[in-house]
């Protein structure tokens, strides 16, 4: 089967299509024929193998495994022997190691069915995306009904799902974006947008219940002025060298945050097929819909990492596998 290999650090074009030989699904793993997947850019920090701090994880001279991708949905080949929530023919979403590929072995407990009314494409944006918005607005941000919520970086792959869940969750939604990102912003439900090439958004005055940070464009302290006495910053995003930031950034809030009322953090999300579900019902009652902005064949994932690192997505860029199976 095709699948897309790196074998050593550097820019995209250092990933090609291989022949691999497929694997066959451990106890509690499922085989997907793999119909789509999406990028993000924990991918592109993969390839280039940046901040270099986590190549203790990645591998320090050379990446440990020579796959790509997370997010992933497709229809199900082969279960193993524990397997009891999935069944040959199943349609499924969510997340695995390798993704960019004809067919992957994955965990059932980071799956879950697919929604009924989302095609694979769609299907395949919600992983990473939008359980890092989930999680953050609902368990971090603890978001109540009537609440103020400010999505810096409102147009991208996360804001796109921080905008329309905040906005079923009740909450009174401000993005920040660019010029061209205006309309789509308020399309997905925020009662107020920032056009940041015209505003400087630190300085409206207003203030805000949530901060929801997906680009980290601004100093902690600045964002901390727009925060209610109580209120709380969530990063999720941010600017990345080559050595260890973001990290500094998010230790610095920490330490912060042990000073004063406000929270301010910053997490990772953990994938899990409760949460996956709770999606699917977002998307199946119409309240989420999943935002492509451009789509590529698995021959050109070098290409949809290169043009997602330039960090002008709108929404997600998605891997089709459609035309190769």
């Amino acid at each position: 089967m095709k699948a897309a290999v790196y074998d050593h650090y550097g820019p995209p074009d250092v990933i090609r299509i291989a022949e691999v030989a497929k694997e066959a699904p451990k106890d509690d793993e499922v085989l997907l024929e793999v119909r789509a997947a999406s990028i993000n850019p924990v991918d592109w920090h993969f390839v280039r193998g940046t901040p270099y701090l986590g190549r203790l994880m990645m591998g320090l001279r050379k990446p440990r495994s020579p796959r790509l991708g997370v997010d992933v949905a497709g229809r199900v080949e082969a279960v193993g022997p524990n397997v009891t929530r999935f069944k040959p023919g199943d349609e499924v979403f969510g997340s695995g190691r390798g993704v960019f590929a004809e067919s992957v072995c994955v965990s059932q407990s980071t799956l879950a069915a697919k929604p009924a009314n989302a095609t694979f494409d769609e299907a395949a944006t919600v992983a990473v995306s939008a359980l890092t918005a989930l999680q953050g607005l609902r368990d971090k941000g603890h978001l109540q009904p009537g609440q103020t919520v400010l999505i810096n970086g409102a147009a991208g792959g996360v804001g796109t799902y921080a905008v329309q869940i905040a906005k079923a969750f009740g909450g009174e939604v401000t993005g920040v974006c660019s010029t061209r990102n205006v309309g789509l912003v308020r399309s997905l439900g925020a009662a107020r947008v920032i056009d940041y090439t015209v505003e400087d958004f630190t300085k409206s005055g207003q203030r805000y219940d949530l901060i929801f940070d997906c680009i980290g464009n601004r100093s902690v302290s600045a964002f901390r002025r727009l925060l209610t006495p109580r209120g709380t910053y969530l990063m999720v995003g941010g600017e990345s060298g080559r050595w260890v930031d973001p990290m500094p950034r998010a230790l610095g809030a920490l330490v912060v945050s042990r000073f004063v009322s406000q929270k301010l953090f910053m997490y990772i999300a953990k994938e899990n097929a409760a949460d996956l579900a709770t999606m699917r019902e977002l998307i199946e009652s119409g309240k989420v819909r999943p935002v492509i902005d451009r789509r590529y064949p698995l021959s050109r994932v070098a290409e949809a990492l290169a043009y997602l690192e330039d960090g002008h997505a709108r929404g997600k860029v998605v891997i089709t596998l459609e035309d190769s199976q």
